[in-house]
């Protein structure tokens, strides 16, 4: 059975810092690449960071870059992203992402809110 369970998010303040894990089980975790988005209200859902399956690659969207950073820890099947410098408009619920070939899963997602 394959499932992807997302940490809590969490409210922060602008400025401030959180890490948010994704635990995947029921599949070769190591093999797929891995994602993380995010939908903010009345927004599309959009690609935020991304890191290949061998973990020798890594992508940002322009607005996350050198305050976001994607890794994985495949001893334990899980993937982070660690999020400095949040700003009120990196508010959204943030989803983890798993795929390979046709194979992709999504976890169930997590409301961050960056305000004061």
């Amino acid at each position: 059975q394959v499932q992807l369970v997302e940490s809590e998010g969490g409210l922060v303040q602008p400025g401030g810092s959180l890490r948010l894990s994704c635990s995947a089980s029921g599949f070769d975790f190591i093999r797929y690449a891995k994602r993380w988005y995010r939908q903010a209200p009345g927004k599309e859902r959009e690609l935020v960071a991304a890191i290949s399956s061998t973990g020798s690659s890594t992508n940002y969207a322009d607005s996350v870059k050198g305050r976001f950073t994607i890794s994985r820890d495949n001893a334990k099947n899980t993937v982070y992203l660690q999020m400095n410098r949040l700003k009120p408009e990196d508010t959204a619920v943030y989803y983890c992402w798993v795929g390979r070939g046709r194979d992709i899963y999504w976890g169930q997602g997590t409301q961050v809110t960056v305000s004061s």
